[in-house]
């Protein structure tokens, strides 16, 4: 009986793991068209044909609108969109809470905070220059969230209320840095704040690319812990897991990859929140299959973003925070309507 009851438990595993990877499938070629429908949209109106040419290097016109505007703009949305979506995921295990996303740990305040001083302090320096505060605010908010929670127990509750604290005191800061830097300052700040992928090239992204792949590549190394921790923090410890450890380790994740997605594109919201969520209705809150399925449902939505704010006004752009932040308010009310118990 007991080797009938396990064979019966081995094909239902299976057909559960069968399932996921069929969703996965369908999910890759989703990702596919719409990156294949980004390359083919455009000012410069270029057919098939002359794509295909311009990536064969037959055309030197084709070449550099295909090489040097079209795939390094489809290469930063797939890798921001992947590491907002994850880091999202992450998020909301770590602080169990639907809601959270990098932006309600603050992380996100803080990145935009050291991208406004980077923008007022370093107009004459480097580009990298507003990137680079960003990464060091971003980095520096994780540790100051840390910190906060080292005074109390490391719990979820904590974290948040730290998160939001941090998250206003960056926002007054940023709002102080508008009001006292010029109107040239102001206007860059702003279209900073709409969001961008037109300020990238190969070099941005490999440097993205660093930011991201390793820290997602960790992310999903926890993934059994992560299921185990989504029963309570004393079912964690009581199997040997060091959730305090876990949950500081995922705050600087989090802070890595946002960092990473915003410091060249700006704020680009709701993709961290809307994600995970489509993604755990979909296929289920096994953080093994989770993580990477929020990952390829927020680049599909930051790639078809990009599409819609190429067309949508064409020839103008309109940016692509503006375009996900209407994508992400109706998407996330049904999900609203929608969510029940079982999903968390």
């Amino acid at each position: 009986m007991l080797q009938i009851a396990a064979s019966g438990t081995i094909v239902k595993y299976k057909a559960f793991v069968s399932k996921k990877i069929i969703i996965f499938i369908l999910a890759a070629v989703l990702l596919l068209i719409s990156i294949m429908m980004a390359l083919n949209t455009g000012a410069a109106g270029l057919s098939v044909v002359e794509l295909f040419s311009g990536m064969t290097m037959q055309s030197d016109y084709a070449a550099n609108i295909f090489w040097y505007l079209r795939l390094p703009r489809i290469a930063t949305a797939f890798l921001v969109g992947w590491g907002l979506a994850v880091s999202g995921a992450l998020s909301q295990a770590i602080l169990k809470n639907p809601l959270a996303s990098p932006y309600t740990l603050g992380l996100a305040a803080g990145a935009s905070f050291g991208a406004v001083l980077g923008i007022v302090l370093g107009k004459s320096v480097s580009g990298w220059f507003i990137p680079l505060f960003a990464l060091m605010t971003a980095m520096g908010t994780s540790l100051l969230i840390l910190g906060i929670s080292r005074f109390r127990h490391a719990s979820a509750e904590t974290l948040i209320l730290g998160g939001v604290a941090v998250m206003f005191l960056f926002s007054s800061m940023t709002s102080f840095v508008q009001y006292i830097s010029t109107m040239e300052e102001v206007h860059e700040i702003v279209f900073w704040f709409f969001g961008s992928l037109s300020k990238t090239g190969w070099p941005e992204i490999g440097l993205i690319s660093l930011m991201i792949v390793p820290a997602c590549g960790f992310v999903m190394g926890w993934a059994w812990d992560l299921n185990i921790m989504m029963s309570g923090d004393d079912a964690a410890a009581s199997i040997g897991i060091n959730v305090n450890r876990l949950r500081n380790s995922g705050v600087l994740m989090v802070s890595l990859m946002t960092a990473g997605a915003i410091c060249f594109t700006g704020t680009i919201g709701f993709i961290g929140l809307v994600a995970p969520h489509i993604a755990r209705m979909i296929i289920g809150s096994d953080h093994r299959f989770l993580l990477p399925a929020s990952g390829m449902l927020g680049a599909i939505l930051v790639v078809n973003a990009d599409i819609l704010s190429r067309t949508i006004w064409a020839p103008q752009v309109i940016p692509i925070g503006i375009v996900t932040a209407f994508l992400g308010v109706p998407l996330f009310m049904y999900l609203l309507m929608r969510r029940t118990r079982e999903f968390w």
